[in-house]
């Protein structure tokens, strides 16, 4: 069972949120921060509200209290990054509808390669309860900006480089919000407070647990994404096909056809097991295999979250 946040935990989001009632421009619900709660001494009470797939007025900034249902997610991606890190990666951090968080530390160190396979720091998860995901809520729509920005923050003077996606569905707002370059900027940039706000965003959710220094639990997926690319040879000699029951026509693409081809399958953990890396659950790319056929193949392996089938 995932790990109760206490309630100091979130005091930095606290302290910012309340900020977020003296801040200009914005247009977002109107909420005052809610106090922290909870004995300072144990686990934070449970989040209230029944998981439901419909929205639930469960305090001040109303979201859907389901399980699988996203209310805040921060996610990276694009730019000229290796199709297998890219296959291999999952959102920063989501917050979902029952005070379920999802996250990575971006700030801590992977574990060490295995040959030529990298692997990704494993995802963290943990509870939060209704007064700390209104605080939460508070900060992204007020001081950050979500509530009222726009769709796309385009970054022209920087080229390929990685868009931050902020995802949102509370407070009557429901909105992605695309970021060019964040993170990246210099007074020439255009938006440079709405950026700004972003960043703080990001920042804050980026490193979640700050450091570690909150407990919180090792993710545990059930079941991976594993991705096939054909033709990456590496320098050391290629793993053998570890399955016996399955084959590389198993792995099918269903994405858009004129993107880049990146055949997957969904997997057991006992199936990610046997390719023989270890530690896993925080996915892992560039492992090269020989299959059945004589080929070689790439293989990356994801996590799958909990609003995610395949």
């Amino acid at each position: 069972m995932p790990a109760f946040v206490r309630p100091a935990a979130l005091a930095a989001l606290a302290l910012i949120a309340a900020a977020c009632a003296g801040g200009t421009g914005s247009t977002a619900p109107s909420a005052s921060a809610p106090p922290s709660g909870g004995p300072s001494n144990g686990p934070s009470s449970a989040p209230s509200g029944s998981p439901g797939g419909s929205p639930s007025t469960v305090g001040a900034i109303d979201h859907s209290t389901s399980p699988t249902d996203i209310v805040l997610r921060y996610d990276v991606g694009g730019g000229l990054i290796a199709a297998g890190f890219s296959a291999s990666q999952t959102p920063i951090f989501t917050l979902y509808g029952d005070g379920r968080v999802v996250f990575k530390n971006i700030l801590a160190v992977p574990p060490p390669a295995v040959g030529s396979t990298t692997l990704n720091v494993p995802l963290r998860t943990a509870r939060l309860n209704e007064d700390q995901i209104q605080q939460l809520l508070a900060l992204a729509l007020g001081q950050a900006g979500l509530g009222t920005a726009r769709a796309d923050y385009m970054n022209p003077l920087i080229a390929d480089a990685p868009t931050t996606t902020f995802s949102i569905d509370a407070g009557g707002v429901t909105k992605k919000v695309n970021v060019m370059a964040l993170g990246m900027d210099t007074p020439d940039v255009p938006d440079g407070p709405a950026r700004a706000g972003f960043n703080l965003l990001a920042q804050q959710l980026g490193d979640f647990d700050k450091g570690g220094s909150i407990r919180t639990d090792e993710y545990a997926p059930e079941h991976y994404r594993g991705v096939l690319l054909e033709g990456f040879p590496g320098d050391a000699p290629p793993t053998p096909w570890p399955w016996t029951d399955l084959k590389p026509s198993d792995f099918v693409f269903k994405g858009d056809p004129n993107s880049f081809p990146t055949p997957s399958k969904v997997l057991t953990p006992t199936e990610v097991e046997a390719l023989g890396v270890t530690p896993f659950t925080g996915g892992f790319q560039n492992l090269v295999v020989q299959g059945p056929d004589k080929k070689l193949y790439a293989v990356a392996i994801r996590p799958l979250l909990p609003d995610e089938s395949e």
